[in-house]
């Protein structure tokens, strides 16, 4: 449910926060005063486009806040447990900021958040009915989804697969139509793939040479500076020059002095083992190194085929991949594919094999799915020839059409659209045939009142849901939506006195001049006394008189009674 609104320095709204309450909420106002700015703050902050124009004159962002309280809810916390977000006391706090820069950032209980993000979470929080919503119902394209809409696991699952098998169908068409290449082409593309696996196979490569011919390489190029170092360490250990003494002959004469000092205290013995082994393990790294030493070869040729076979080694990563291993990789791939393009007849009868077994169990699918969908549709007939007639469309037929397409697509192979008849004596027309706005909007609330049951959304909101329509059906559609209204959080915007009657909670939506002469909107929750007064200004205008206020107190009265008999 949404709990609160708080809006800051969006188009002509300073400063403006709204409490909401569980049941009707109804928002009312003058033409112009900003009733649909509010509307586009909250698609806004659900994750719609962000536009910096939304930034009120002279500010540098605009901020919108809407805080949700979480019910149980099983499909909402898969989506925040998928995210990593945390409920804080059961509830959620949206954040959406647009800076003057064009920047935009999401937030999702202080954590920032992408949009796909914010839209995937928000679309299981609040359902806004609006305009758009009626070009969706007057679009056959999209009466598919209205039906998917009330199907259940079973239904979904098979949708899903019948995507995934789809998917997979066009894959082995596009694997069919490369295949379908000319003939010149084909053999262009046989004598590159030759040359290719031809050029990697003549290097003999192997896994680990890489690193082999770079050590190599390192050595030969410094050898003679390795000569050089060799030399120095080898006087410095064991040659004396000119009377001075070597390293090892030091630690000898050290060791022969610990020797005589232990005749008076045994406890150093210890410490002439030590040096005596010391000597000994210099006496072998300094063989070693000597050895090391006389090895080492000025071998500029053997140099030169290094750096040959390393340059190239380079080339042929820099064309096939950057290691040994992925130019291995790489000749298995262009080798399978010179296999296929030498067997092209072969391969061409496999693929058209596997397209028609992927074709035969498509349609096994396609069809669980239309039998599904027929179901489905038997059912939605019927509620909403029932719905239509509480919303004073008595003589009003509807049916849903579906047809077998001749091709497949990712939905299956149903084509289906809504037909209505509003009149007796009519023919069933395509829903895009109706002409008036009030019939659009009542098929549409009967279209939610049906969803809102199997969407588990616990907030909706009715934009422009009174288009076209005015006494008697007013009032029907008022009852309507407050009959939603008692399983569901609903805010409505209208400027039908029927339907504001209705309100649990009333808010009037006013716009005033600031004193630099600015347009400011600002929102009131209505007290008892002033929804009177509001609701006798939806009855007759500018002038109020004792009959309107009469009239518009007995019009509250009455949504009193009619709210009693719905509990």
């Amino acid at each position: 449910m949404l709990i609160e609104l708080n809006i800051q320095e969006f188009a002509i709204i300073e400063k403006a926060t709204i409490c909401f309450s569980e049941g009707l909420n109804i928002i009312t106002g003058e033409t112009g005063t900003g009733k649909s700015i509010m509307v586009d703050a909250l698609n806004l902050v659900l994750g719609g486009r962000s536009d910096k124009n939304y930034i009120k004159d002279g500010s540098k962002k605009t901020i919108v806040e809407a805080l949700f309280f979480i019910q149980d809810s099983d499909s909402l916390n898969h989506i925040l447990d998928e995210y990593g977000i945390e409920l804080e006391e059961s509830s959620i706090l949206i954040t959406r900021e647009i800076h003057i820069s064009g920047r935009s950032v999401s937030r999702v209980n202080g954590r920032a958040v992408t949009l796909n993000i914010l839209s995937n979470l928000t679309n299981k929080l609040i359902d806004i009915q609006g305009q758009h919503e009626h070009q969706s119902l007057l679009s056959s394209d999209k009466h598919i989804e209205f039906i998917d809409m009330l199907g259940d696991k079973n239904l979904k699952d098979n949708k899903k697969r019948v995507k995934q098998e789809y998917l997979e169908l066009a894959e082995l068409n596009h694997k069919l139509k490369n295949l379908a290449q000319n003939e010149m082409e084909r053999e262009r593309t046989i004598d590159l793939l030759k040359f290719q696996v031809e050029e990697i196979e003549e290097m003999d490569l192997k896994v680990d040479e890489e690193e082999s011919l770079i050590k190599e390489h390192k050595i030969l190029s410094n050898s003679q500076e390795l000569s050089k170092f060799v030399n120095t360490i080898n006087e410095k250990l064991s040659l004396s020059d000119y009377g001075t003494a070597s390293v090892i002959d030091e630690i000898r004469s050290i060791s022969k002095t610990l020797s005589q000092i232990t005749y008076y205290d045994e406890s150093l013995k210890v410490h002439e083992e030590t040096l005596e082994g010391i000597s000994y393990s210099l006496e072998d790294v300094s063989r070693e190194i000597s050895d090391y030493g006389n090895n080492i070869n000025f071998d500029f040729e053997k140099l030169d085929n290094v750096e040959s076979r390393l340059g190239i080694l380079n080339k042929l990563k820099r064309k096939y991949g950057n290691s040994i291993e992925e130019i291995f990789l790489y000749k298995e791939k262009i080798l399978e594919e010179l296999r296929i393009l030498l067997n092209l007849d072969e391969e061409i009868e496999k693929i058209n094999q596997a397209i028609k077994l992927q074709q035969e169990k498509l349609e096994v699918h396609c069809k669980e799915l239309s039998i599904e969908r027929k179901k489905i549709s038997l059912e939605l007939e019927k509620k909403m020839i029932t719905e239509l007639k509480e919303l004073n469309m008595e003589n009003a037929s509807f049916e849903v059409e579906i047809n077998e397409l001749d091709h497949f697509t990712e939905k299956g192979k149903d084509k289906i659209e809504f037909f209505i008849s509003t009149n007796i004596g009519q023919g069933l027309k395509p829903m895009s045939k109706i002409a008036s706005g009030g019939e659009i909007s009542r098929i549409m609330l009967a279209f939610k009142n049906i969803l809102a049951e199997v969407d588990n959304i616990n907030s909706l909101i009715f934009d422009e849901i009174d288009t076209g329509i005015s006494g008697r059906t007013a009032q029907i559609v008022g009852e309507k939506i407050l009959q939603i209204s008692k399983k569901h959080q609903v805010i409505c915007i209208t400027h039908l006195p029927q339907i504001a009657a209705m309100a649990d909670t009333h808010f009037l939506i006013d716009k005033s001049l600031s004193e630099d002469k600015k347009t400011l909107t600002s929102i009131i929750k209505l007290k008892e006394e002033e929804r009177v007064n509001e609701i006798c200004r939806l009855i007759g205008g500018v002038y109020v008189t004792e009959t309107t206020k009469k009239h518009a107190q007995e019009m509250i009265d009455l949504s009193k009674k009619q709210k009693k008999l719905l509990k």
